[in-house]
């Protein structure tokens, strides 16, 4: 199984003494379901393989930024109609901001983690989704001055600039699609870190993409765990 591995994730599983499977396994209910790391462990030790919950945790840190690369490799195109919206995640005890943004459809566009919630943090998030998806036509956000002012830095000198809308009910799909997120993140009791953190929530955002079908194979008719799993192939 290893030979067939993704050479990036066949180099972070080089030295890890557990089934590929296995490991694979855990750090896909980890990202996709409200479970705790302790949850994991006794799940595991259920089934005859006993593997501490602090391994666990190891386990989809050096994954998941991996497969999220893959992913995006494979990720259909979104829509140019975004709606925008942040939303608290709790680290080290602080509130943080996890800027995200869906198509019209609901699709995920993107999606960032940043300790301020200020014009900085909003532009580079935008710039970030550019950068990966492509220019939107119109972008669609609450009454918040720093998101309105970086669209507006962001529009300085582009030939067509991006149609900002302040129109509160069209930004019900994003706020909406938060709460599936909130879902996974509530059982965690927050972040140890700032890094470990971003890593953990692109490892749900991945899931929740999947879910939506936002792989180009998902059509093959392949379930969301067999669409994870060939992220490491």
């Amino acid at each position: 199984m290893r030979q067939r591995l993704n050479p990036e994730v066949a180099k972070v599983l080089k030295r890890l003494h557990y089934p590929v499977d296995v490991i694979l396994l855990c750090v896909r209910w980890y990202s996709a379901y409200p479970l705790s790391l302790w949850h994991l462990e006794e799940m595991m030790a259920e089934r005859g393989i006993f593997v501490d919950h602090s391994t666990v945790h190891r386990w989809a840190i050096k994954l998941l930024p991996v497969l999220e690369k893959a992913f995006r490799r494979s990720k259909r195109k979104v829509g140019r109609s975004w709606r925008m919206d942040e939303t608290y995640i709790r680290v080290r005890g602080e509130w943080k901001y996890l800027y995200r943004a869906v198509d019209k459809a609901g699709d995920t566009v993107d999606f960032l983690l940043r300790a301020h919630r200020d014009k900085a943090a909003a532009r580079r998030f935008f710039e970030q989704a550019v950068e990966r998806n492509g220019s939107p036509e119109k972008v669609t956000i609450d009454k918040s001055g720093s998101n309105v002012a970086a669209l507006e830095a962001l529009n300085v000198g582009r030939r067509k600039p991006i149609v900002v809308r302040q129109v509160k009910y069209l930004n019900n799909i994003v706020e909406q699609d938060h709460r599936a997120i909130k879902r996974r993140t509530k059982p965690m009791l927050g972040f140890r870190n700032f890094r470990c953190a971003r890593i953990l929530l692109s490892g749900i955002e991945l899931t929740h993409m999947i879910r939506k079908g936002q792989m180009k194979d998902a059509g093959r008719g392949q379930t969301p765990a067999q669409q994870f799993y060939s992220l490491a192939a």
